[in-house]
């Protein structure tokens, strides 16, 4: 597996984060994709690793888009997280596991959070679901923050980042230092991808990332799976909207970055006043 090395940011501050994105392959089955997390987890143990973020519906795989996915089963989701779990007890590594999930009869777009001695810490849902998975998910109605390795971390899931930055806003606002945003962004026969970062003119997904960052005042980590024509790349950017570290397209690799949770205030999220905006007064 290819691999960057890490981007440091010096500070005199001890409070850091070590995250690593797992640009990952989609896994032919359920088994294959447990053993994938497997391996990035011990490969982030190596390099001591807080947290690991995996792909957009990563388990069974990514539904929607033309891949030959399973029908959704509740015992099989629930036998591979547990062992994901197991995993990450044993390496010592927490996990932000995206996943089908289903509640109440309701599938799903979800990512699981696990702390680093397996347990797991809940989950979010995606709220925001794009016309194209309508059919497939039920959009959740509730956003979370989860306490990881000393940080507060918050999730959002593909379209819901790009297209809905109240989102990621709402994480900032609720105290969320870093958030992470697991996509699929490209594909296997689309024309080719763009080759350096926020190409002016390719997709607008790496823009984005830096605004998400910058008008919160977050880190946003930001993991694409490793497609032959990947349309963004895994990576970090800071609170001021400068990229720390990405993953070359189209690789299977770990990024692996420490951060400043010093430099993640949430100023600008915070400074937010809804009383502005009448029809915006109940937006968190």
């Amino acid at each position: 597996m290819d691999q960057l090395s890490p981007h440091v940011i010096m500070s005199s501050h001890p409070t850091t984060l070590r995250v690593g994105l797992a640009t990952a392959r989609l896994s032919p089955t359920l088994d294959a994709g447990v053993e994938r997390i497997r391996m990035f987890l011990r490969d982030a143990a190596a390099q001591d690793v807080d947290v690991v973020c995996l792909p957009e519906s990563y388990l069974p795989g990514i539904r929607c888009v033309g891949y030959d996915i399973p029908a959704y089963d509740h015992n099989a989701q629930e036998r591979a997280l547990a062992a994901v779990c197991a995993a990450a007890r044993d390496a010592g590594v927490a996990a932000v596991v995206p996943m089908d999930w289903q509640v109440d009869g309701r599938l799903h777009n979800a990512a699981h959070v696990v702390g680093a001695d397996g347990t797991r810490l809940g989950f979010q849902t995606k709220n925001q679901i794009p016309p194209e998975e309508e059919s497939d998910y039920a959009p959740g109605h509730a956003r979370h923050v989860f306490e990881v390795a000393g940080a507060r971390v918050g999730v959002v899931i593909c379209h819901e980042g790009w297209r809905y930055p109240e989102t990621v806003r709402w994480a900032a606002r609720h105290g969320a230092q870093v958030v992470f945003h697991p996509h699929y962004h490209g594909s296997e026969t689309t024309p080719a991808a763009p080759r350096r970062w926020c190409d002016p003119d390719g997709p607008f997904h790496e823009l984005a990332m830096r605004a998400r960052a910058a008008e919160n005042t977050v880190y946003y980590a930001g993991v694409n799976y490793a497609l032959p024509n990947q349309e963004c790349a895994s990576a970090v950017v800071a609170p001021d909207g400068t990229c720390v570290a990405r993953a070359p397209y189209g690789e299977e690799s770990l990024l692996v970055a420490d951060l400043d949770l010093s430099a993640a205030t949430g100023l600008y999220a915070h400074r937010l006043a809804p009383e502005r905006y009448p029809d915006l007064s109940g937006v968190a």
